[in-house]
């Protein structure tokens, strides 16, 4: 990237719509100048989707808490929180969400939390989804991809039990080994079609050694551009702030998921939560539209 003719001939392939390869990829990850990556990975997002940002106002609960003083009228998505210690447990909290929820999506658990159902209950993970499934579960919420071992065995189970809009995440894994994860992703897309969004940036975070914004923003832009076949690259607002989500957007970003559905505001009308996040994504140049957790707009 320290000449203008290999940037020329990246621009050309991200603008004709075909894929970089890996080596140029690893060559992104790797330079130190990261407004050329955050260039390419906007005119992939401008190609996907425009200048339309999506975002996502979740209410979150405690499996073990009740629903109905969590779940706020705003909310377009239940996402339970917690693990129960038995699958029963499991199915009652989805049940309960469900039943809170009405016709808005219901999420919760990571895909470790299945398999250690399946093992109390002793059990097949699949079976453990049906149940779920079945109880009114929309979506695991977090399927983290430096956690799995067999990401596509694990994709099949979700499509078998009729999981759609399935999410990925990371749970922690160092920035330099994301490229490789969304890479797999992008393949793992061309055979499953059944991802609807990747959260690149880590869910797991370590107070005493942060992740840096520069390291996040090049983070979402080499995800956006190493998996085009993915619709939407997320950040999360409540994790990451309004500060990180804005210049992501900018890096690659189209959805920014987990923002609070609450009304509350304490500063004034400009600070509530709605009006930040729209306030935010406008300020980026983008146009802010609202989804519900199906990724279906709001109208």
């Amino acid at each position: 990237m320290n000449t203008a003719a290999p940037f020329d001939r990246l621009m050309d392939l991200v603008s004709a719509g075909d894929p970089l390869s890996a080596g140029d990829l690893s060559q992104l990850a790797s330079t130190p100048d990261i407004l050329p990556l955050g260039m390419l990975a906007d005119v992939v997002r401008r190609r996907l989707h425009g200048t339309q940002v999506t975002y996502l106002r979740v209410a979150l609960c405690a499996f073990d808490k009740l629903f109905t003083d969590a779940v706020l009228p705003a909310a377009r998505e239940v996402r339970i929180t917690g693990t129960p210690g038995t699958l029963d447990g499991a199915v009652t909290a989805v049940e309960a969400a469900r039943a809170v929820a009405g016709e808005r999506a219901v999420s919760g658990f990571s895909w470790m939390d299945v398999e250690k159902l399946a093992g109390q209950a002793g059990t097949s993970a699949a079976l453990v989804l049906e149940r779920l499934r079945s109880a009114g579960l929309d979506a695991v919420a977090e399927l983290p991809m430096d956690r799995i071992d067999n990401l596509a065995e694990v994709l099949d189970r979700l499509v078998a039990a009729r999981f759609q809009h399935v999410r990925l995440t990371i749970d922690k894994s160092p920035a330099a080994a994301r490229t490789a994860l969304v890479l797999h992703a992008a393949e793992l897309q061309t055979r499953f079609a059944c991802i609807q969004a990747l959260s690149p940036l880590p869910t797991a975070l370590n107070a005493m050694r942060p992740t840096t914004g520069y390291d996040d923003v090049k983070t979402v832009a080499i995800a956006r551009l190493a998996a085009p076949n993915i619709p939407s690259i997320q950040v999360d607002w409540l994790r990451y702030g309004p500060k990180l989500a804005q210049v992501a957007l900018t890096f690659g970003a189209d959805d920014v998921d987990n923002v609070t559905a609450a009304d509350d505001a304490p500063d004034g009308t400009r600070r509530a939560p709605l009006e930040d996040v729209r306030r935010n994504i406008k300020a980026a140049g983008f146009e802010p539209a609202e989804r519900d957790g199906r990724f279906a707009l709001i109208a």
